[in-house]
């Protein structure tokens, strides 16, 4: 590594200098958001208050629409019981948003520029939606891998299962891809130019950022969807 190398400052990486940055970022991301689900999740149990929806901007009503819009994500790709699985892709949806978001304040590194957080992302979608599929089906899940044909399943369980795994790499990829680039792309015009002219590259991130959120979740919802189905 070059002598004359550029480190852009992060606030995270100067306050515990050694540690992981992504690690860093994803717990203050998730620290973030427990704090204000335990905020606004008294105000969503009260059952009064809810006819009475709170004036302007408030953490209930961000909460409410970031829950309405992934409960319509959840019913348009699964379906029937859609809402057992509004709380795993709600989590989805948040966290990524959240992370992403964080990466557009100087200072600060998304954790889904890193590989390691969104391969451990799409390991996680992988496996629940498999284990939906299990739950939902029994060990007839098991008839998704092997093709139309019986006869042919030698020849088509491997190739499902490699597809299957494909999945949640190519998920995770795009995500950190999309991520990665959006984030130097800013960083590098913010310190080449750093008033003004960043502008539009903000706007076009904060798209970047809800946009590569909502098709992690709604790929997700996908995959679930198409295990839980009864018609394989």
């Amino acid at each position: 590594m070059g002598h004359g190398e550029h480190h852009p400052f992060s606030w995270l990486s100067a306050l515990a200098p050694g540690l992981p940055e992504h690690s860093l970022t994803a717990t203050l991301v998730a620290v973030l958001l427990l704090v204000f689900a335990f905020r606004v999740s008294r105000k969503l149990k009260d059952v009064d208050a809810a006819v009475n929806p709170d004036d302007g901007v408030s953490g209930r009503n961000i909460a409410e629409v970031l829950a309405g819009a992934v409960e319509d994500v959840a019913e348009g790709s699964i379906g029937h019981h859609a809402e057992r699985y509004v709380p795993l892709l709600g989590a989805f949806f948040v966290f990524i948003l959240a992370n992403n978001l964080l990466g557009l304040v100087p200072g600060f590194v998304p954790a889904t520029s890193n590989f390691n957080t969104t391969f451990a992302l799409g390991v996680i979608s992988f496996i629940t939606y498999n284990v939906y599929g299990f739950r939902e089906n029994g060990v007839g899940y098991l008839k998704h891998f092997m093709g139309p044909m019986l006869a042919l399943a030698f020849l088509m369980v491997p190739i499902e299962l490699f597809s299957h795994v494909f999945r949640s790499m190519s998920l995770a990829i795009r995500l950190f891809a999309n991520m990665f680039a959006d984030h130097t792309v800013i960083e590098t015009f913010t310190e080449l130019v750093p008033i003004a002219v960043p502008v539009p590259f903000y706007l076009f991130g904060t798209l970047v950022c809800v946009v590569q959120a909502f098709v992690f979740t709604l790929l997700s919802a996908i995959y679930i969807g198409g295990a839980v189905s009864h018609e394989h």
